[in-house]
């Protein structure tokens, strides 16, 4: 907050011979030329060293001209010579508040008070020593009392919005958000349309989630100087928040074609970095990276410049870089708040889990209890908090088989890296026209370890016990998998599985054990496009083989929800017949269009809903018979509480050739309930 006292303070010690000779000083200081002043003053002290009014014009001049150290010690000296002197103790609380000595400002204040209670510098200074200390309650009661002495004074007025403004922040911090609308309401019925007070207010609205409200009190700002553009750079993130990037971009450019009619640098800056990030939130990135490589040009090591690249390469999956410049943005700044949760985010998704949460409890640090940085510690410290599943299915298909399955799962980490895993299966199937029956139990422990950041490992180990009407056997069972992210926006899966054929009662009882080989590989793009491809190769204790390719391309449309279009194309192929078995044609082919809607789990907030819809049709190519039309609906609607549970319902529809036959149709219902086991362990803490 800036603030000066009057400078008819100075001038009435205008009382020497060289009153006159001073008068080009004085005005060096009421219009703000500083540098001027200190010169002009320190020539007038080399003839007349000791002239009290020289002295005070010079301490002001220099510690307006940003030396507030000197400044405090010219003053220092002053009081020294002449103890008694208000007018000299004044102008040395000032000088304290220049230099940021709050706590030493403050009773030197009070006791100014005590000896004139009718003091107008003091009173204000005190103010604002009080607001600089966020004691915002009593600073409000002496800007009042200054008012009162002086009433109408500019200075005071101006002192009372920044007050409030500070006050308004202070319960932002602490979310509540009630108090602080109430306090900058306040301001503007007594400051109308004040940009500084509208802009603090949109914040709250936008804090508190109050995107409507938020993008009201924009509206406003249009009505006040340069507010046009400063009301567009406003709307534009109203929409990113509303999920409306196309009109965020254009509200974007709206203001950023108009920074040739304005004249602050700082508002053309905001507006340039407001139009950068609307490019980047629409996936423009050559045109983003030509206005960032243009800015960070202009304004090598800026912070705000370094920011805007630093976004751009975590949008494109180039975090290292991102991070160097976020650890260049905190070699200016250590205490930047961009600087720190940036890094912190980025380390996150390189899987450097324990840093990042370490660089955003250091973010709290310099901005305390700071909303986007507790709700990121929130979710990394959710993402390793030990949690349990259940999953009830019933499914059915027209070759008159039905089954029940009750799935129990449960996640517990140790550490950042290493957790462990655990689930109990039970299914149940049976045919209504042959009247065979099975059942199955299967429990498998393990435990998940990322390696490296890039690479994880996964192994469970199991045993499976089935009873039919034919036979009882139990069976060992264990998947064992490497998640690697080889580069970047690629992620490859490879691992081993040993499975029970259990689809249904007669499978079941003939004790088909699979030995699949797998990989899973998608690869991203920065321009929507994306690949994701599948190959299982099975062997099976009766002596057959199968090969399994599936792969899918497909385009994203939209990101809030998710949107996304494209292609699938499946292969099958066993080395032995057996249609009256299982299905298992020498060569089976598919082709598919597909949809896929998704509001995710996982990015959804608590208390909202999530859903998802896939639809999908083709044909399909069963050795050399003619081609079948095939379809494929899922669909699943769920409710994310409040700590994170769950509980979703879930159904699949679909005639696409399985372990059956062709013909078959397949009907699967099911409820999924997650939920976060009670404890104290935070595995951050060491």
């Amino acid at each position: 907050m800036k603030n000066q006292f009057i400078l008819w303070i100075s001038l009435l010690y205008v009382i020497s011979l060289n009153a006159q000779d001073m008068k080009k000083g004085f005005n060096y200081l009421e219009t703000g030329a500083y540098a001027e002043a200190e010169s002009y003053f320190s020539k007038i002290l080399i003839e007349y060293p000791n002239n009290k009014t020289a002295n005070l014009c010079y301490g002001r001049a220099v510690g307006l001209n940003g030396n507030s150290k000197k400044a405090v010690a010219i003053f220092t000296n002053l009081l020294d010579i002449h103890p008694n002197d208000y007018e000299i103790k004044l102008n040395y609380a000032e000088s304290l508040l220049w230099n940021k000595e709050y706590a030493k400002a403050k009773p030197f204040y009070k006791a100014l008070i005590v000896e004139n209670s009718q003091s107008f510098p003091a009173l204000l200074g005190y103010a604002n020593t009080l607001s600089n200390l966020k004691e915002y309650d009593t600073a409000l009661e002496y800007v009042d009392k200054a008012l009162k002495v002086s009433p109408g004074n500019n200075n005071a007025l101006v002192s009372k919005k920044y007050i409030r403004l500070g006050y308004a922040n202070k319960y932002l911090m602490k979310q509540n958000y009630s108090e602080a609308i109430k306090i900058l309401n306040d301001n503007l019925k007594e400051f109308k349309n004040d940009k500084e007070s509208l802009l603090s207010l949109s914040n709250v609205y936008i804090n508190s989630n109050e995107l409507e409200e938020a993008e009201k009190t924009y509206k406003l700002l249009a009505d006040s100087n340069q507010g046009n553009v400063l009301s567009l750079n406003g709307l534009a993130l109203v929409s990113h928040m509303q999920g409306k990037e196309n009109e965020a971009l254009d509200l974007s450019k709206q203001a950023y074609q108009q920074i040739n009619d304005i004249a602050d640098k700082s508002l053309i800056n905001q507006t340039k970095e407001r139009y950068a990030q609307a490019l980047i939130w629409n996936k423009k990135y050559a045109a983003a990276k030509t206005l960032i490589d243009e800015l960070n040009s202009e304004h090598p090591n800026e912070n705000w410049a370094l920011a805007l690249r630093a976004t751009l390469n975590i949008y494109k999956g180039n975090f290292k870089k991102s991070i160097q410049d976020y650890e260049s943005i905190l070699k200016n700044d250590p205490s930047s708040f961009d600087g720190n949760l940036g890094k912190a985010n980025a380390l996150k998704a390189t899987g450097a889990y324990q840093e990042a949460y370490t660089g955003a409890e250091k973010t709290l640090t310099y901005h305390d209890n700071q909303k986007d940085v507790v709700q990121f510690i929130k979710q990394l410290e959710k993402n390793f908090s030990p949690f349990a599943e259940h999953k009830v299915a019933y499914s059915f298909d027209n070759g008159d088989n039905s089954a029940w399955s009750l799935t129990n799962g449960i996640e517990y980490p140790i550490s950042t890296k290493l957790t462990l895993l655990g689930n109990y299966i039970y299914r149940t199937t049976r045919n209504s026209n042959s009247k065979n029956k099975a059942t199955a139990n299967t429990f498998n422990v393990g435990f998940s370890y990322q390696l490296l950041p890039a690479v994880s490992f996964k192994g469970q180990a199991g045993l499976s016990n089935a009873n039919s009407e034919l036979n009882d056997f139990s069976r060992f069972l264990s998947d064992l998998s490497f998640k690697i992210k080889p580069f970047k926006l690629q992620d490859l899966e490879i691992g081993y599985k040993r499975t029970i054929e259990s689809f249904n009662a007669d499978l079941l009882a003939r004790e088909i054990v699979q030995d699949n080989f797998y990989a899973n590989y998608n690869v991203s793009s920065n321009f929507n496009l994306g690949w994701f491809t599948q190959y299982y190769f099975t062997s099976q204790n009766d002596d057959n083989t199968r090969n399994l390719l599936f792969t899918s391309l497909y385009y994203n449309i939209l990101s809030k929800p998710i949107l996304k279009a494209g292609v699938n194309y499946q292969y099958i192929s066993f080395k032995n017949q057996v249609p009256t078995i299982y299905f298992s044609p020498e060569k089976f082919n598919a082709v598919e269009i597909f949809v896929d809607l998704l509001k995710d789990e996982n990015a959804v907030k608590e208390s909202n809903w999530f859903y998802g819809l896939n639809l999908a049709t083709g044909y399909q190519f069963i050795d050399n018979t003619e081609r079948q039309s095939t379809y494929r609906i899922q669909g699943k609607l769920g409710y994310k509480f409040k700590g994170g549970g769950l509980l979703n319902f879930y159904g699949t529809n679909s005639n696409i050739a399985s372990v059956t036959a062709a013909g078959f149709k397949y009907t699967e219902l099911g409820i999924r309930f997650k939920w976060y086991l009670p404890t104290k362990r935070n595995v951050f803490k060491k």
